[in-house]
């Protein structure tokens, strides 16, 4: 096999070919772009690729792997070669890189690329997230700008604020400086409340969000991130290894029979474990009795209730997996049953 790396920018990409046995056979620079890397690997022998992870890689990813070749997505910041060397221009970086390819691809710690259905989903659950963002940033500056001209509004819903806007206590002329912000609050308002009942019928249009949405916590959002960031349930061989791949384990540094255990390593995608940690203090709220909820007050009398939230983000995550996997549903006493 042949090994190659690429060092890819937004308008050009650097490429360095190596021999089985790693002498350079070829340098070159090519167009960031799918005609440019067809043109390049159509047709050529199997090839296992590395690349840096970016923001283009997953297309390119996906588009060698059509194309028949091994590819190898890598953790800029794993590659302390590259990034701590004093030598450094995008020839010797794709060179790294294609020598790199040479060892055990497990040892790079590869970057898992989703497919073009599971991108697409988290392209949609990140829309209404920016949308959400902007609406809490404007909401920010129009409360802030009332309570400096001393007219603070009182809180309220957020879906509620440009009525509470409209019918408070406002100077007309600050409310006529205020009112393309606010209008533009309400714009916003109407585009997350479509985007989101989108979303709220795909969730109950699939059986698996369905059966993942019995789990105490567990709503369309949640669900829904979470099928989007696993994405292949072949992902993980083992369920428990959800939860290290998020950021939920604590960190270890073991030597010489001296173990030290730390904080969560916070790992991972961010959003996908903040949202579970809302859904461990959600299944912590509801009144209904499961053994799942009984376990998570157990530890909060021993260990706390923020370690417990944490841990029982962490079974959430492994409990949403196994269902997956299995193809059995929720059953708030397991034992019993």
């Amino acid at each position: 096999m042949r090994h190659c790396g690429i060092d890819v920018h937004a308008r050009a990409s650097e490429l360095c070919e190596l021999s089985a046995s790693g002498k350079v056979i070829r340098r070159e620079r090519m167009a960031t772009t799918r005609a440019g890397f067809r043109r390049r690997f159509e047709g050529a022998a199997r090839t296992r690729i590395v690349v840096e992870c970016g923001g283009s890689t997953p297309w390119i990813a996906r588009l060698l792997e059509d194309l028949g070749h091994e590819v190898v997505v890598v953790n800029p910041r794993r590659v302390r070669l590259i990034a701590e060397s004093t030598l450094k221009c995008d020839r010797i970086d794709a060179e790294i890189l294609a020598r790199l390819s040479r060892l055990d691809p497990e040892l790079l710690r590869p970057v898992y690329q989703r497919s073009y259905e599971g991108q697409l989903l988290r392209t949609r659950l990140r829309l209404r997230s920016s949308l959400v963002q902007a609406r809490a940033a404007l909401i920010n500056q129009v409360r802030g700008t009332l309570r400096a001209h001393g007219a603070p509004m009182s809180s309220c819903a957020t879906k509620a604020f440009v009525a509470r806007f409209a019918t408070g206590p406002t100077p007309k002329d600050l409310r006529e400086v205020l009112e393309p912000l606010v209008g533009a609050i309400g714009e916003l308002t109407d585009r997350i409340e479509v985007v989101e009942r989108q979303l709220v019928e795909e969730s109950h249009s699939d059986e698996l969000l369905e059966r993942l949405q019995d789990v105490p916590g567990v709503g369309p959002l949640v669900s829904l991130s979470f099928v989007a960031w696993v994405d292949r349930a072949e992902r993980f061989t083992k369920s428990r290894d959800v939860g290290a791949c998020l950021g939920l384990r604590p960190s270890l540094r073991e030597s010489g029979g001296v173990s030290r255990r730390g904080s969560i390593t916070r790992e991972g995608d961010t959003n996908m474990r903040w949202l579970l940690v809302q859904a461990a203090h959600a299944a912590l709220a509801v009144r209904r009795d499961s053994a799942l909820k009984r376990w998570a007050e157990a530890l909060v009398t021993r260990v706390g209730k923020k370690r417990a939230v944490v841990a029982l983000a962490r079974k959430l995550a492994v409990l949403l997996h196994t269902l997956w996997v299995t193809g059995d549903s929720y059953r708030a006493f397991p034992a019993a049953a």
